[in-house]
C-alpha cells in the first residue's frame, strides 16, 4: 500500500508529529466532550486563530533561516496603534494608514536584522531589547490613552464573516499558500533552508546570507503587525497590552509545528497545525471547566511531545534511509 519511499519522505516531514497529535487529539476531544465538535465552537476556535497563525507563521519562516524573534507581541501592537492614529487623529484613508502601519513593523524587523547580524549580537538578545522598545514606543506614541477605532471603518473585507468563517481564515490561508510555494519551489526558498541549516556553507554558495536572513526578520514583524490590525479590527478595539505574551505562544506553536531552534528546518503547513494544536487544547481546557493555569502547563508538555516524536520520526527515516543505501 505504502512504499518505503513514501513512509521515508512522509516521517521526514516537519510537520508530521503535530499532524499525528493533532488527529489524536482531535478523535480524543470529539468522544470525550459532545461540545467541541460542533459548529458554535468551531467558530470560537477559528475567531483567534488567524492572527495567532499568521505571528507563528512568521515565526516559523525566521526559525527555518537560523533566527527568532521575541518583539513579535509589542509588534502586534504597534502596527494597530500607528494604523489608527493615523486613521481617527489624521483622517488619513485608512488604506494608506494600514500601509503605513506595516512599514513601522517592516522598520522594527529591519532593525532587529541589522542588530542581530552585522553586530553579531544574538536574536534572542537583540530581539528580546526590542520587545520592551517596540511596547514602550506603543505606549508613548498613544499617550497613554490608545486611539477608538471609528465605527464607520470598513472592516468587512479584512474582519466580516463568509457563513460561519471570518474573512481573515482566507487572508491567512491565502498567504500560508504563498509562504510555502516561496519555501518549496523557489530558489530564495532553498537560500533561506541553506542558511538556516549552515551559514558558512551558504555564503561560500554566493548566497547573501544577510539579506535572507533580514528578508525573513522583515516578514516576520509585518505579519506580525498585519496580525495585530486584524485583531484590533476584530475586536473594534485598539489597547497598547495587545499582544503581551503572543511571542512565546507563537514560538511554542512554531516548535510544535516541527521548526527547530538550529535553523534549516520546518514548514508554513507545520506552523498552522502547531497554532490550531494550541487552540484547541485552549479550547477544551475551557469547555472542561478546568483551571487556566493548566493551559502553560499543556503548551509545556505538548513542546516536549512534539520534540520527542519529531525526533524518533527523523530517526526512523534516517535508519529506512540507510537499510535503502545498503
Amino acid at each position: 500500500m505504502f512504499s518505503k519511499n513514501k513512509i521515508k519522505s512522509l516521517l521526514s516531514r516537519p510537520e508530521f508529529s503535530a499532524l499525528a497529535i493533532f488527529l489524536f487529539l482531535l478523535i480524543l476531544f470529539t468522544f470525550s466532550n459532545d461540545r467541541f465538535l460542533n459548529s458554535r465552537n468551531f467558530m470560537v476556535i477559528l475567531s483567534t486563530y488567524p492572527e495567532l497563525a499568521l505571528v507563528a507563521l512568521g515565526i516559523t519562516i525566521l526559525m527555518i533561516s537560523g533566527e527568532f524573534d521575541l518583539s513579535v507581541g509589542s509588534v502586534f501592537a504597534v502596527s494597530p496603534i500607528v494604523t489608527m492614529i493615523l486613521i481617527s487623529d489624521h483622517e488619513l484613508h485608512y488604506v494608506a494608514s494600514i500601509l503605513i502601519g506595516l512599514l513601522a513593523a517592516a522598520s522594527i524587523g529591519f532593525i532587529n536584522a541589522v542588530v542581530t547580524i552585522k553586530f553579531k549580537i544574538p536574536s534572542f538578545i537583540a530581539t528580546l531589547g526590542m520587545l520592551f522598545m517596540a511596547r514602550s514606543i506603543a505606549v508613548v506614541i498613544s499617550g497613554g490613552f490608545p486611539p477608538s477605532v471609528p465605527k464607520d471603518l470598513p472592516t468587512e473585507w479584512l474582519v466580516g464573516r463568509v457563513d460561519m468563517f471570518r474573512v481573515s481564515i482566507f487572508w491567512l490561508i491565502g498567504i500560508a499558500l504563498i509562504c510555502n510555494y516561496v519555501l518549496k519551489k523557489t530558489n530564495f526558498g532553498n537560500w533561506i533552508f541553506a542558511t538556516g541549516e549552515n551559514p558558512k556553507a551558504a555564503q561560500d554558495l554566493g548566497i547573501n546570507t544577510f539579506k535572507v536572513k533580514a528578508t525573513c526578520f522583515v516578514l516576520c514583524s509585518m505579519l506580525a503587525g498585519f496580525a495585530g490590525i486584524i485583531q484590533s479590527f476584530r475586536i473594534k478595539s485598539v489597547i497598547t497590552s495587545l499582544g503581551q505574551g503572543l511571542e512565546l505562544q507563537a514560538i511554542a506553536s512554531a516548535v510544535v509545528g516541527g521548526a527547530s531552534l538550529m535553523g534549516g528546518i520546518g514548514s508554513a503547513f507545520g506552523a498552522l497545525i502547531g497554532t490550531l494544536l494550541l487552540s484547541i487544547i485552549d479550547n477544551i481546557l475551557i469547555l472542561s471547566r478546568v483551571d487556566g493555569n493548566w493551559f502553560k502547563f499543556a503548551v509545556g508538555a505538548l513542546i516536549v511531545i512534539a520534540v520527542i516524536l519529531n525526533t524518533v520520526t527523523k530517526n526512523t527515516a534516517d535508519k529506512i534511509r540507510l537499510k535503502d543505501d545498503e
